[in-house]
């Protein structure tokens, strides 16, 4: 089954890394936040991916033209024009980049990959968020309630920390992260089935609009709660908090060893 991700946006929220390269390029513990998203769907066996390319797609694919170049040990023998490598630092998978366009939006860019997935089911997700969603389990639950597409839903945490306050202004409790509000968020980690071009008409079709909403008219979108780990990379501080956790031995999204 392939998986699709969304790397073609111009990450405008996180401009001090993204004026010099695309948002799926900024680096968590010193690899691409769009290399580890693929290290999660690998882990659960789903190696064939499709990238929707668009601002500064070049740089994604110079990253993976290169990839042994920037993983492995190598010799370069200039006289002879020839590179070794001397420790191979490879991953099982199969990588096709499409060119989507720089100001496609994103239901326009999975219109654009249709000839590649085909008539087949697909899994889709942003190329700025991390998660250790259960993808096996999404996967089941998409199949059991045989829907055009299943979301992954998810509460992410607040901002601040939350005081529990009784009415004599004692405060009982501090709760550091607490989810935001109760509210479910569209989560990305999608399983769509090929009905779902039908719902997009063109390049400026924003997913998240009329395709999602007219899925829910037709009664054919299903969420799938994920109580876990989840945060998107939208602005620099949320890339510190990714880092953090990373380097702290947190990176709840590592399932992999």
């Amino acid at each position: 089954m392939k998986v699709v991700i969304l790397a073609g946006g111009l990450g405008t929220r996180i401009s001090e890394e993204t004026d010099l390269k695309p948002k799926p390029m900024v680096e968590i513990g010193g690899m691409p936040v769009l290399w580890h998203i693929a290290k999660i769907y690998s882990q659960y066996g789903f190696n064939d991916f499709i990238i929707c390319l668009g601002y500064k797609g070049y740089m994604i694919k110079e990253y993976f033209a290169n990839y042994f170049l920037h993983q492995s040990d190598v010799t370069i023998d200039l006289k002879e024009n020839k590179i070794e490598v001397n420790d191979c630092k490879a991953e099982s998978w199969k990588i096709t980049l499409i060119d989507t366009g720089v100001d496609t939006m994103t239901g326009g860019r999975i219109k654009r990959i249709q000839k590649y997935v085909g008539n087949e089911t697909f899994m889709l997700t942003y190329g700025d968020g991390v998660s250790n969603v259960n993808i096996l389990e999404l996967l089941e639950f998409h199949k059991k309630h045989g829907k055009y597409a299943t979301i992954t839903s998810v509460q992410p945490t607040g901002r601040y920390g939350m005081l529990n306050v009784d009415d004599k202004n004692n405060v009982l409790s501090f709760i550091e992260k607490p989810l935001s509000n109760g509210a479910w968020i569209n989560g990305g980690f999608f399983v769509l089935e090929p009905q779902i071009f039908d719902y997009i008409p063109g390049n400026y079709t924003i997913l998240e609009r009329e395709p999602l909403e007219n899925l829910v008219k037709d009664d054919q979108l299903v969420a799938f709660k994920h109580y876990g780990f989840w945060q998107a990379m939208d602005t620099l501080r949320d890339k510190r908090q990714l880092e953090a956790l990373w380097q702290s031995g947190k990176a709840y999204w590592k399932i992999w060893d």
